[in-house]
């Protein structure tokens, strides 16, 4: 017998008790569903592991707590106005080293269950597994193991350090996914069935590792909410950022440069770098930048990761293999504009100045969504160009490339929050996709006050039908019939192609 089947032999007896590679778990059961907490899948990047992929956890003796989820990601939040975030991004955690692990709910008494992976949002450089409207719990209780990961953000990992092996957060993530497969059914999961999903920045990513070589066989399906391929930079422009960070740190542009500055430091000058006024032009050769100044810090393609951009791999057969549902809110940008006071003060050459940081085709995109038309206001027609420019016309041209099994949601219920403002903005199907809406309801809270607890019952079903064996209820989106189910209604229809395809490559 060798040592992990002893272990499972161990565990088999004590619901609380799992068994990995590196040693035994203790976790918590609480009404039928097994909670671990902060496993480890790789050694905290500290020291020489910093600036290096990830490398294999260190075994332990007896048992490991995993009752408590531990330090996260190094992160600096803000406040958000009118609105609790902490739901959606969590309060950012502890600061600490050992912070590459992952949670995990499972049903009790199960085994070859489907399994779930979720890679947290936030830009690349916000957010945690610990975030509360995305507890597993709800998947384990509807029979699927559900795991959440944290992941290298920031200059750790999304900067191409010079001699540093680029795009670390994302290697970060195909290391937590192939932990998943050698364990995940010692905690009743399939390690043949394993669903990888993500929403925005971990939609992002999700849409990268799709295409990527090295994730060959490590997922079966896809899921990506709000996010696509599109956001990712060539390494040569890229390093434009590196370079600029360097000079507001005073450092050399290398990995014993970025090594030196403390923490808070190094957050300080990721602030000055992110502000709209920096003088940081990140845009490609045709004048576009991908992220229109949402994040600085996203994957590169050029490498052994994404050996080319998404989008062009998927073209290729990249990850035909693989099913994907992939979809986008109605109203994305109306986040980060409608609690923040910007879309009632936006007026039409502000308006084009920020479209135009990232776009060269600012006013007649605006026109096109109604910029100067009787009834449309300035904040309207910006909300409504930069939701499709940044999140649903690109979603739309990854799910048209994909080349194998696609399907395409909207999700378009409205949240009443900000004085009814706030409408399918970013990130408010998570708690109906995880089925917390408990986490989001409140004077506060992102669905406001009496979210509807049956779509919830329903999206989450649809995602935990899809994570079983791929079922849905709606046709494939092609390019021709352009198939798309609204979550809301129930139902799909045929969308027809939106005015910012001719404003993006």
């Amino acid at each position: 017998m060798t040592d992990t089947d002893q272990m499972i032999d161990t565990a088999a007896g004590d619901a609380a008790l799992g068994a990995t590679a590196a040693g035994r778990v203790r976790g918590s059961v609480t009404n039928g569903t097994r909670t671990f907490l902060g496993v480890p899948y790789a050694a905290p990047p500290v020291g020489d592991n910093r600036f290096a992929p990830p490398r294999p956890v260190a075994a332990w003796e007896g048992e490991r707590d995993a009752t408590t989820p531990g330090p996260c990601a190094p992160q600096r939040l803000k406040p958000f106005p009118q609105l609790d975030a902490a739901p959606l991004i969590g309060d950012g955690g502890t600061r600490g080293d050992d912070y590459l692990t992952l949670n995990i709910w499972a049903p009790v008494a199960v085994s070859g269950a489907p399994v779930m992976v979720f890679i947290h949002g936030g830009g690349f450089i916000v957010g945690s597994k610990d975030a509360s409207v995305s507890d597993g719990s709800g998947f384990a209780r509807s029979g699927v193991v559900c795991v959440a990961i944290n992941y290298r953000m920031g200059v750790d990992g999304f900067l191409p350090i010079p001699g540093v092996p680029t795009n670390l957060g994302l290697r970060d993530m195909l290391a937590a996914l192939a932990w998943v497969k050698a364990n995940i059914a010692n905690f009743g999961g399939n390690p043949g069935n394993i669903t990888v999903f993500g929403e925005s920045a971990g939609a992002m990513a999700v849409a990268d590792l799709v295409a990527s070589p090295l994730a060959s066989g490590l997922f079966q399906r896809a899921i990506i909410e709000s996010g696509h391929g599109a956001m990712v930079r060539d390494i040569g422009i890229a390093q434009r950022l590196v370079n600029k960070l360097a000079k507001v740190l005073k450092v050399t542009p290398d990995a014993a440069g970025f090594a030196t500055p403390d923490t808070d430091t190094l957050f300080d000058a990721i602030e000055k770098v992110a502000s709209p006024f920096a003088r940081l032009d990140l845009r490609d050769a045709g004048g576009h930048e991908p992220v229109f100044g949402i994040s600085r810090f996203i994957p590169v393609f050029g490498d052994d990761v994404l050996p080319e951009p998404p989008i062009v791999a998927l073209g290729k057969g990249a990850g035909a293999a693989i099913d994907v549902l992939i979809g986008t809110n109605a109203e994305e940008m109306r986040l980060y504009f409608v609690p923040t006071g910007v879309k009632r003060k936006m007026f039409g050459w502000l308006a084009r100045w920020v479209i135009g940081k990232s776009n060269p085709h600012a006013r007649a995109a605006l026109k096109a969504y109604g910029l100067g038309t009787k009834g449309v206001t300035a904040g309207d027609a910006f909300i409504a160009a930069l939701t499709d420019m940044v999140f649903r016309w690109p979603a739309r041209q990854y799910a048209a490339a994909h080349q194998g099994r696609t399907h395409m949601y909207e999700f378009d219920w409205r949240s009443p929050a900000c004085d009814g403002e706030l409408g399918a903005c970013h990130g408010i199907e998570l708690p109906f996709v995880f089925d917390t809406l408990a986490t989001a309801t409140g004077p506060r809270g992102l669905a406001g006050e009496a979210p509807p607890q049956e779509l919830a019952m329903r999206v989450h079903k649809l995602w935990v039908d899809f994570a079983t064996d791929g079922r849905l209820p709606w046709d494939e989106f092609n390019e021709e019939t352009r198939q798309v189910y609204s979550l809301e209604k129930g139902a799909a229809s045929s969308e027809p192609v939106m005015p910012a395809a001719a404003f993006l490559p």
